[in-house]
């Protein structure tokens, strides 16, 4: 299958090498861009343990830090893999989403041993920091990064879906969907997607389809690339 992988770049070459080993071929053009934001090094004094609820925010805080002695929690493989590739050494993944995270970091860390830290993004929602707050916990949020999103498909995507080239879109997040029905709306290639697949990470995702008649929309069994791959088959 010709697969269209949305993701940030960084990302994209990752899901881009997985898709191949599974035979597909992958159509890299990320909808979605990624502002780390500089500034002076984060006070971790004090600080028990730092809640990662995206690679992005491993990444942006691993260049406003030189530490990586603190337990970092993270909200599922991608993000623990980022965190031990910069260098964090004790590290856990609630294999989930945001509310599996903040259901796992009770039996990871205690309430009176000092404040987390959330590395977040511009747009965090905040559900982390309640759902831990109403457990007991005192969490920090640093925005350290923002992600913006492209206005339009590059011009050989264009081409490839007016021609029926390609067979699979992956989604990895509602916002990464709402770029592609926008970018799709805007070039006139409604029509064109009726025989694409969109393999969704999120019932969210899916949902945020709604404008666009997809040939088929897929979900993941969980919020995480394998199962997102698994789903596409």
């Amino acid at each position: 299958m010709r697969v269209l992988v949305t993701r940030p770049l960084e990302d994209a070459r990752e899901t881009e090498a997985y898709l191949k080993q599974r035979g597909h071929e992958a159509v890299v053009a990320p909808l979605l861009t990624v502002n780390f934001h500089t500034g002076p090094q984060i006070d971790l004094a004090g600080v028990q343990a730092i809640l990662a609820t995206s690679a992005n925010g491993v990444r942006a805080l691993s260049r406003r830090t030189h530490r990586r002695d603190l337990p970092l929690f993270a909200v599922g493989p991608q993000t623990a893999l980022a965190a031990r590739d910069v260098g964090f050494s004790i590290v856990k993944s609630a294999e989930g989403d945001s509310l599996a995270l903040a259901k796992s970091v009770p039996n990871w860390a205690s309430a009176a041993n000092g404040p987390l830290l959330h590395a977040s993004g511009a747009d965090g929602e905040g559900k982390l920091a309640k759902a831990l707050a109403d457990a007991g916990f005192k969490v920090r949020t640093e925005f350290i990064y923002d992600v913006g999103a492209v206005t339009e498909l590059p011009a050989l995507v264009r081409r490839d879906l007016a021609e029926k080239k390609i067979d699979a879109v992956l989604l990895f997040s509602p916002r990464s969907a709402r770029t592609f029905v926008e970018c799709v709306v805007a070039t006139g290639l409604g029509a064109a997607v009726q025989n694409v697949a969109a393999v969704c990470i999120s019932g969210a995702a899916a949902a945020a389809l709604a404008p666009l008649k997809m040939g088929d929309i897929r979900i993941a069994e969980r919020p995480n690339q394998k199962a997102l791959l698994d789903c596409l088959g």
